[in-house]
Formats: structure tokens, C-alpha cells, sequence
């Protein structure tokens, strides 16, 4: 159907459509929307939703943990065609009666004069996101905000501590997946605990498991197992026995869970880096690279070696102004040894103008592992040096 005007157009005829026209008849558990990922991982995936999911995650995160009031005005990067933005722009406001400021063009450049005009309440966007925003946020009147939420990947503790800085608020992390519709781990303002993901929302339960299924014990990792109100349901894609075991959805997710029942991200399943016999979380190495001040973004991944089976290879997108050179390289490799461990150091750094993202602005790592295993670069002409 086309939305343009004219004959034919939605507009005219939602124009010409009778205003006593009957509702459908639908049941709780009619398909209502089928979602798509966002193909971090590959190729996209048909998601169902029944009508009942829409309002199952408004009383769970909604109500439980984002807790908004009439008076709120939400606003955020998500496009309404994901469902982090679809909750977080139209279901969570329409709960409670709220409003919600849909902007044409989200990135940090526009959702920050946007947030100053409109006087929003409650803001969603991306770890990245937030961080472009967290370096320009004292050239604009944020005091309108009140909650400011963080889902799409993993949030890396210097991010949360740049925009709280930076606003004096603090970020409230949440995993959430298309399969599941929305956030199902996550932590109220009061109970954030920085760099660790939450706790699981009312109405849900998560685990820590190994290979068979098993609960691994507290402070170790192993994959993340949910189940709820809301699960994933592929559309004809026989993946779905792999997502759902024994009633539990397996996300693909590496946590460990401490001895407070806090969650804490590693990596994804597919992103841990086995390099000389050391498990090696990608994101760990990517949230110590952030607190250096050149790095603007970094990605990264394992990288094929004969000698170690995997080296740490970072991709790196360097701040405006900041030349790569061979010295920088050997600077990076030095602040990772001393921010973490010397043996997850990135062994290879590759400077890139931009990292691949996908539309929702997620990091595509699956891209840089391709990359990575061919030998190339993301531009293919990538500025900067391989150490």
C-alpha cells in the first residue's frame, strides 16, 4: 500500500474510511506483529508477537522498572520498526498516556537540540549513541530528563560514567531481544550497579547455564537462559530449536552471575576470543580501549593465528583530529595491559574511519570476524597500522 496522498494513499483512505467501523475480532494470543532483527549476527529473523506480549512487557519493564507517569514525554534513536523503539516510543508512553516526540533523524546530533526543545522526560538510544552524546551534552539544557535508558548491546562502564558526568543521571542498562519483544534484565535507578546489566525484571527468571542445560555456579560463565510472558517464536526458521531449550530461551548471551543475583555481560556466546588457551570476552577489551582518550569506537574480535589459534584484533575509530601512526598502536596496546591483563591485549590494531552498524546502530561484529579472517579491512582501504 502506498503512504503517499492521493487516490490510493493511506491518507485518503483512511480519509474515506468510516469512523463506526467495527474493531477485529481478536484473541490474546493472535499474532499481532512479526518483528525482524537486526541481523547482528547474520541473516535477519521473523519474530511473532502475540497481542497479549505488547502489553505483558508495559506491566513488566514498564510498570516494574522504567515506571513512567502520564506527565512523561519519551523520545530516543530506536526506530518504531525495532522493538527497543517500539516499546520504548509507543507502547510504554500509550500505558500510561503519555506523549512521545518521534524524530525524522535520531543520531546524537539532532536527539540533543531535540531533547532541549521538546523538554523530554525519558530518553532511549544506544551505548554508542550516548557516548557521542555524553561529549556534546554541556552545549544543551538536558534538565527536562529524568531517565535516560540504554539497550541495543552492552553497555561499557565508561560510557555510563561519561553521560552521568556529563548529566549528572545515570544510564539504566537493560538486555532485551527481538525474540523476546523487550527488556527482560535490567535495574531500577536505585539498584543500578555500573558495568553490570541488572537483575531480571518482574515477571521473568534467568539463569546461568552450561552446554547441558545445568546451572553453573555463581561468579562463573556460562550461557544466559530466560523465560517469561514472552518468548521467541521464529517465523517458519528452524533455528528456533536452537533458541529454545527445554522451555527457555537461550539468547546467545555469556554472563556470569554474582552471589547478589546481579548479571554481568562477558559476551556474546559466538564473541568470546580463545587465544592460547585463554578465554578472552571481546567487550572487555573494547570498554578499556574507551577510556583512552583517542578512541572514539573500537570493535573487537578474534583473528585466525597459527601460533595461538586466536590473537585480539581491535578495530578502532579514532577521535577528530588524533593521526594514526605505529607509536599510537604500541600506546593502545600499552593502556589495555594496564587496564585489565597483559594477555588480553590486542595483539593486531586496524584504525578505521567507521565501524560497520546495522540500521538500529548496532556493532556488527560478525562483519569484523569476516574481515578479520580474510585478512581485510572494513573500507578496504583502511588508514592506520597492524601490530
Amino acid at each position: 500500500m502506498s503512504c503517499s496522498g492521493g487516490d490510493g494513499g493511506l491518507e485518503s483512505l483512511c480519509d474515506a474510511a468510516s469512523p463506526d467501523a467495527a474493531a477485529c475480532d481478536t484473541a490474546a494470543e493472535d499474532v499481532c506483529l512479526i518483528g525482524f532483527t537486526s541481523g547482528t549476527t547474520g541473516e535477519p529473523k521473523g519474530t511473532l508477537h502475540f497481542h497479549r506480549d505488547l502489553l505483558a512487557v508495559c506491566d513488566t519493564y514498564g510498570r516494574e522498572v522504567l515506571r513512567p507517569e502520564a506527565s512523561d514525554i519519551f523520545i530516543g534513536s530506536p526506530p518504531l520498526a525495532f522493538t527497543f523503539g517500539l516499546g520504548g516510543l509507543a507502547l510504554f508512553p500509550f500505558r500510561v498516556g503519555a506523549s512521545a516526540v518521534l524524530l525524522e533523524k535520531a543520531s546524537a546530533e539532532e536527539l540533543l537540540p531535540a531533547i532541549q526543545r521538546h523538554r523530554a522526560t525519558i530518553c532511549f538510544s544506544t551505548p554508542a549513541a550516548w557516548r557521542a552524546m555524553a561529549a556534546r551534552a554541556g552545549g544543551f539544557d538536558l534538565s527536562s530528563l529524568r531517565k535516560c535508558v540504554s539497550a541495543g548491546e552492552t553497555l561499557p562502564k565508561p560510557v555510563f560514567e561519561a553521560w552521568q558526568a556529563a548529566t549528572g543521571l545515570p544510564l539504566m542498562d537493560g538486555i532485551g531481544a527481538t525474540e523476546m519483544l523487550h527488556i527482560f534484565i535490567a535495574a531500577r535507578e536505585q539498584e543500578i550497579r555500573p558495568g553490570a546489566t541488572g537483575l531480571p525484571v518482574p515477571g521473568y527468571e534467568a539463569r546461568v547455564v552450561d552446554q547441558a542445560g545445568q546451572d553453573v555456579p555463581r561468579g562463573q560463565p556460562g550461557r544466559l537462559a530466560v523465560r517469561g510472558p514472552t518468548g521467541c517464536r521464529y517465523l517458519d526458521d528452524p533455528r528456533q530449536a536452537r533458541y529454545v531449550e527445554a522451555g527457555w530461551n537461550i539468547t546467545g548471551d555469556t554472563y556470569i552471575q554474582d552471589q547478589d543475583g546481579y548479571f554481568w555481560f562477558q559476551a556474546r556466546s559466538d564473541d568470546m576470543i580463545l587465544s592460547a588457551g585463554y578465554n578472552i570476552a571481546g567487550p572487555e577489551v573494547e570498554a578499556a580501549l574507551l577510556t583512552h582518550p583517542a578512541v572514539a569506537e573500537c570493535g573487537v574480535v578474534g583473528a585466525p593465528d597459527a601460533e595461538r589459534g586466536q590473537i585480539v584484533k581491535a578495530y578502532v575509530v579514532l577521535r577528530s583530529g588524533v593521526a594514526a601512526s605505529a607509536g599510537l598502536v604500541h600506546a593502545l596496546q600499552d593502556h589495555v595491559k594496564a587496564e585489565i591483563a597483559p594477555y588480553k591485549y590486542p595483539r593486531a590494531i586496524e584504525f578505521l574511519p567507521a565501524l560497520p552498524r546495522t540500521g538500529t546502530g548496532k556493532l556488527q561484529r560478525f562483519a569484523l570476524r569476516s574481515l578479520a579472517l580474510a585478512g581485510t579491512s572494513a573500507s578496504g582501504n583502511s588508514e592506520g597500522c597492524i601490530a
